[in-house]
């Protein structure tokens, strides 16, 4: 490629009013702040340092990828800080990248916090620089100094900060090192009277000079695009060809137009330089993070081998890597399985005795109809829901969360490349189904790391089939309780070898093939018990503030059917099906008709079902909780993932799926029934 021969420079003539000392405050009481930065750079725990609790997830209007919201109070201002999807680029190639730009340049934050890693100055300027380009107001947050110097880096500051034009901040997330000071730079500079922007990207003679031809195209040929994005912005992504914006100049009457002048200028760029205009952008914006970086960083000692660069080599060796795997695999599920049995029973002692007093107060003074709706229904279904499923979700959440923090996850799925390609995935796909076991919804959406839609809907067709916490809850309470720890280990791998064997058959179906694995392993680090709890807690309240409401209304439909006398109808409707194939009491199709809803409701509306018709859950034999156990596993999803599912995938997918998992429930559960009692 033939380079420019004038070096690529920052602008700094853009300062407004450069006695910045002398710059007056508005008075203002509310600021919006945007993180923007790289994967794994740490912005996530800089956000959860930011708010705390006070947090909202959802999604962005109209799109599937994911919103996190929180906000603060920090001298005198009310603070909302939204937590950008990661991303390396600002380009049209992904649906994050997209939401990141457009959130920008049209809602116009007061200021940008660029997290940047310091271990790794160099690739994360290529974003720094991007959003120099599209002209907003920054302040960055140079995160993980200490590893850093770990590595024998020492980053000079000033020199980065006067480069760029922008203030830089040092900071070590995980321990809220330089959060106060980067909050105090980040209101100096959102709430000053007078703007000191930052450097402009300057590029080499011919570069800017068709830049500036295609400027002046933006703003005598367009109206509504250039009071919305930067015109020089808007010269560049259509140099670039960025689709995106492409697509929003064919909006215009003279659109087809304006993109074919603008193509004219590119071909005499390629021509010049003998490559494509977003290949050459590519490169020059690399070559100047690459100096930039350099002119900052220091090498003070040769980098010694840490403990972390030890770790990382062990847990992705060939045989080491997969022994630990396995052997993170077991802690889990047997820290989970001991912890929830000895919570559940200690929770269901205090509280059986609490129902109890509870259910001869009201007996006192109200009709025993009341009475069994509120102590049945009510207080029945709190019970259940403290003392079966919260034991084995809230273990499970803080093992998960603590998983991620340390930066395992991303090491479990390089070594799970190989074995996730046989169903025609590539290792990320083992992510969203780790993710899984915690909850479907957020596994499912998890998805949409996979590069293309055939291996996004296989990822998700295996995904709904993982034990989530809530089966969990099922599989661990009802045969982990009364049948034993070896018919739970059988249930997962039978359920593995069923996700392996339809994710095989899946992948021949459908046509195309897998493609290579391209991703960013973290650093290792020690977990932030701060983050953990958050992390914990964040998803958990999800469980108690959804699951909780649903679980009490159920228990009470259930009661008051039992009440009314449509109990026996509703079970003789059943017995064919219930009672023939599955070898299970009628009565435990109404648990699982409101399984629909959330999956621990089958274990906590089986007692108060089974209870109706004058029996407890021990009088089901170990044959019919293991088949119980295996439908609720398989059927279909609850109907939050089936809502995620129809987000990400459409209607007709999603139901797809949904009839195809019932079936495949109705079917292994009838088998189940007939081969295991034969044997047991």
């Amino acid at each position: 490629m033939v380079h420019n021969k004038a070096t690529l420079t920052l602008d700094s003539n853009r300062t407004v009013n450069s006695n910045a000392a002398q710059s007056k405050k508005v008075p203002r009481k509310e600021l919006r702040i945007a993180l923007a930065g790289n994967a794994n750079v740490g912005k996530s725990v800089i956000f959860n340092q930011l708010t705390g609790l006070n947090q909202v997830t959802g999604n962005w209007p109209g799109k599937t990828v994911e919103r996190a919201e929180g906000t603060l109070f920090f001298e005198g201002y009310n603070i909302r800080v939204i937590d950008l999807p990661g991303t390396y680029s600002l380009s049209a190639y992904s649906m994050e990248e997209i939401v990141s730009r457009d959130y920008l340049a049209i809602e116009k934050p007061d200021i940008i916090i660029n997290v940047v890693d310091a271990s790794a100055l160099e690739r994360n300027l290529y974003l720094t620089l991007q959003l120099l380009e599209l002209e907003v107001p920054i302040v960055m947050a140079l995160n993980q100094v200490d590893f850093a110097a770990k590595k024998g880096l020492r980053i000079d500051t000033q020199k980065l900060s006067e480069t760029l034009g922008v203030t830089v901040v040092p900071t070590v997330a995980v321990t809220g090192s330089g959060i106060n000071e980067l909050l105090s730079a980040v209101v100096e500079q959102a709430t000053s009277e007078t703007k000191v922007l930052a450097h402009e990207v300057v590029y080499g003679k011919e570069i800017e000079e068709h830049i500036e031809a295609i400027e002046t195209l933006v703003v005598s040929k367009l109206t509504q695009l250039p009071a919305i994005y930067p015109s020089r912005w808007l010269a560049i992504k259509m140099l670039e060809k960025d689709s995106d914006i492409i697509a929003k100049l064919e909006a215009y009457k003279d659109g087809h137009a304006l993109l074919g002048l603008v193509d004219e200028i590119g071909s005499e760029l390629e021509t010049v330089h003998g490559e494509t205009p977003p290949v050459i952008m590519a490169a020059e914006r690399y070559a100047f993070a690459s100096k930039i970086a350099k002119e900052a960083v220091t090498v003070e000692a040769s980098p010694r081998i840490s403990l972390e660069q030890k770790l990382a080599s062990v847990t992705t060796h060939k045989v080491f890597g997969y022994l630990i795997l396995a052997g993170v695999a077991t802690v889990v599920f047997g820290a989970i399985f001991a912890g929830g049995n000895l919570l559940s029973e200690w929770l269901n002692s205090g509280l059986v005795w609490f129902s109890d007093g509870v259910a001869g107060l009201f007996a006192s003074f109200l009709p025993s109809v009341v009475v069994d709706l509120l102590v049945n229904g009510v207080i029945g279904g709190v019970v259940a829901g403290i003392t079966i499923a919260l034991p084995y979700i809230v273990p499970f959440y803080v093992i998960l969360a603590l998983l991620e923090d340390s930066g395992y996850l991303p090491r479990a799925a390089f070594l799970m490349d190989n074995v996730m390609h046989k169903i025609g995935l590539h290792g990320k796909a083992f992510i969203p189904l780790l993710l899984g076991y915690g909850c479907t919804v957020p596994a499912c959406i998890g998805c949409r790391i996979m590069e293309t839609k055939r291996e996004r809907f296989l990822a998700a067709f295996v995904v709904m089939l993982i034990p989530c916490a809530a089966r969990t809850v099922v599989i661990l309470g009802l045969v982990g309780r009364y049948v034993g720890l070896p018919a739970v280990i059988g249930i997962y791998l039978f359920d593995l070898v069923l996700v392996f064997g339809l994710g095989r058959i899946a992948f021949k179906v459908l046509p195309g093939e897998p493609v290579g694995l391209i991703m960013e392993m973290p650093n290792y680090k020690k977990p932030s018990a701060k983050t953990v709890v958050i992390k914990t807690w964040s998803r958990t309240k999800e469980f108690v503030y959804v699951a909780f409401p649903i679980i009490i209304v159920g228990s009470i439909i259930v009661e008051a059917f039992a009440l009314s006398g449509l109990m026996p109808h509703f079970v003789n409707a059943a017995s064919p099906l219930m009672t023939w194939w599955l070898g299970l009491p009628a009565v435990v199709a109404i648990p699982l008709i409101f399984g629909i809803l959330r999956k621990e409701l089958t274990l906590v509306l089986l007692s108060t079902a089974l209870a109706t018709v004058g029996l407890g859950v021990t009088s089901l034999s170990a044959v019919q909780m293991i088949v119980f156990t295996l439908v609720v596993l398989i059927y279909i999803p609850c109907l939050a993932t089936i809502a995620a599912c129809k987000k990400e995938f459409g209607w007709k997918k999603s139901l797809g799926i949904a009839v195809i998992d019932t079936a495949l429930a109705v079917l292994v559960g009838g088998l189940a029934f007939r081969l295991l009692s034969l044997f047991m």
